[in-house]
């Protein structure tokens, strides 16, 4: 066997495989999307593409160094001039790195038309996350029956009974969501839906949960304050007072983003004020 072709078939392999899983670790939803909904792209969860991709990439670097190797002295042809004088930076080398910083420092500044490619992968993933909705908080699969319930202040017994009704088995309340998701083949979000009752979840203070509810961030403050009937201005004003900069018409999100923090920062102020204006009313 020719060890050479071997190199250059493993190449051109390992970078089309590797194109694939490009694409679809592009259009692949948020981590705390994908693992929430059980996500899969033809049987496989994220984690596993994620790990093809890996995988791949190494497979292809490796090759890659082995076909430099092999093709070498084309390769320095390549950067030698019309005389046959080795010269680093031939016109064609120059414009190859040109290239490469264009795209490096493009993206970076994430400057047009660079910025097109990574912003039309975060439209995509805002679309998955309202079609297969979001967990309530973080990582909440990882969370036990036990703490999930405490968090959303879902009654334990009633929402376990419920999962039994449902024919959903589990061990105990210190399974996690992600276990028995698992062992019933179903999502986490199914889990979730069915040991849940609005009943249960109904807010302690009236006002804002204690938790900010799946999709918050991408509400504006306006409409954050038309769903609990809180005068704007005077949130406005206690985020100043918090040294947040905000305005009615943008998001949790870009809040967030804008004076450092985080959205579930933001949405706790938010609450805060709320439970202090209805404990002066």
């Amino acid at each position: 066997m020719n060890l050479r072709k071997i190199v250059s078939l493993t190449a051109l392999l390992s970078s089309l495989l590797l194109l694939v899983t490009s694409i679809v670790l592009y259009i692949v939803p948020q981590g705390r999307v994908a693992y929430w909904a059980d996500w899969r792209l033809l049987g496989l969860t994220k984690t596993e593409w994620t790990n093809i991709h890996v995988n791949f990439g190494l497979l292809f670097f490796v090759s890659a160094l082995l076909h430099v190797y092999y093709n070498w002295k084309p390769i320095v042809s390549y950067l030698k001039n019309r005389v046959r004088q080795l010269r680093v930076f031939t016109p064609e080398f120059t414009t190859a790195f040109g290239v490469t910083l264009a795209f490096l420092f493009g993206t970076y500044f994430l400057l047009p038309p660079f910025s097109w490619v990574p912003g039309f992968s975060d439209s995509l993933k805002e679309a998955a996350a309202q079609r297969y909705g979001e967990p309530p908080y973080g990582h909440a699969e990882l969370s036990t029956l036990k703490n999930f319930a405490s968090k959303l202040n879902i009654d334990l017994d009633q929402g376990l009974n419920r999962l039994k009704v449902a024919g959903i088995r589990f061990k105990d309340e210190n399974q996690t969501l992600r276990d028995i998701a698992a062992d019933n083949r179903l999502s986490p979000q199914q889990v979730y839906l069915a040991m849940q009752n609005t009943a249960d979840t109904a807010q302690k203070d009236g006002l804002l949960p204690e938790q900010s509810p799946p999709g918050t961030g991408r509400l504006t403050l306006t409409d954050i304050c038309n769903q609990y009937n809180l005068n704007v201005t005077a949130i406005l004003q206690a985020l100043a007072s918090a040294n947040v900069i905000a305005s009615p018409d943008t998001t949790l999100r870009q809040i967030a983003q804008e004076n450092g923090a985080s959205p579930v920062d933001v949405y706790m102020l938010i609450r805060q004020a709320a439970v202090k204006m209805q404990g002066n009313n």
